[in-house]
């Protein structure tokens, strides 16, 4: 299968095309710069020029494979809403392009949008009215393609995509970590996080791309939920600082942005999409992977 693959370059993106090329798919990767496209053409991938606001581009590499697997999103910290109208508009545009193909279109959505307090699993949906409204447009629009002729599902991913090169969240802690001098968790520390190993998402997104249903949501979830305070312990042995306990309001000066993400209770599930696709993360957990790989010069 010829797979259209968004955020090619990208910490998820690249590993979904190598679980692609392992399993015998060809690859046509979306770069919007010149140097993503040489990290592409050096790993003998097609290169299709465009980016996420460049709709007409994304509905000719829809329309140039037989299926796409969309992992692109720009992560403004200051303005999510303007980033979820840029995915909604993107996801628009190639799902018009496969509408009627019976093509899959796989998107990638977040487990952390679910309600919080509970355990979210793929039957749950976001809340339309909640905070997380600029990934929930995105979610909606592809299970109603499902109606349109596209074979479109999405991927949840955690709050923790992890593993060695890791630069999302877990990274960010431990140089807040190394800067502050103590590594911090809020409250308790007892809100939880789910987490899935790089290479298991990519595995998940190569057999939603072969086998997933219309309309499906599956979730990339290795370990249902991590108590941050086992987060902040590693990381405070790994750099050798203290674990420290911060209450809510001192959690923003300390964390940044981050404050609200580490501070979230959003643990969740997979046992569908384990039953339905065969799925079996097989990747070291959080913790491991954390005293493993994260605490390099």
């Amino acid at each position: 299968m010829k797979v259209f693959v968004t955020g090619a370059t990208g910490w998820v993106g690249s590993a979904v095309i190598q679980e692609l090329l392992g399993a015998g798919h060809e690859v046509l990767g979306l770069a919007r710069s010149d140097d993503g496209a040489e990290k592409l053409r050096q790993r003998g991938i097609a290169v299709h020029r465009g980016e996420l606001s460049d709709l007409d581009a994304l509905a000719a590499g829809a329309r140039a494979c037989d299926g796409v697997i969309h992992t692109a999103f720009i992560h403004d910290f200051k303005d999510f809403n303007a980033a979820g109208e840029t995915d909604r508009r993107a996801i628009e545009a190639m799902g018009e392009a496969m509408a009627g193909s019976g093509k899959p279109l796989i998107t990638t959505s977040g487990s952390a949008l679910l309600p919080h307090g509970r355990v979210g699993t793929e039957n749950d949906a976001p809340d339309p009215a909640g905070p997380a409204q600029h990934r929930t447009a995105s979610e909606q629009l592809t299970l109603a393609l499902a109606a349109r002729g596209v074979r479109s599902s999405l991927v949840r991913l955690p709050p923790s995509v992890h593993g060695d090169g890791d630069y999302g969240f877990a990274p960010r802690l431990v140089d807040i970590a190394r800067a502050k001098g103590v590594s911090a968790y809020i409250g308790e520390g007892s809100n939880r996080w789910p987490a899935v190993h790089r290479f298991d998402a990519a595995r998940l997104y190569r057999l939603v791309l072969e086998h997933g249903v219309a309309g499906a949501r599956y979730h990339a979830i290795g370990e249902q939920g991590v108590a941050t305070r086992e987060i902040a312990e590693v990381i405070g042995k790994g750099l050798g600082v203290p674990a420290v306990s911060l209450a809510a309001e001192e959690a923003p000066e300390h964390f940044g942005f981050l404050a609200r993400f580490f501070g979230a209770d959003c643990p969740a599930s997979s046992p569908q999409t384990r039953e339905q696709l065969g799925w079996q993360p097989a990747g070291p957990g959080l913790i491991e992977d954390l005293a493993q790989h994260y605490f390099r010069g």
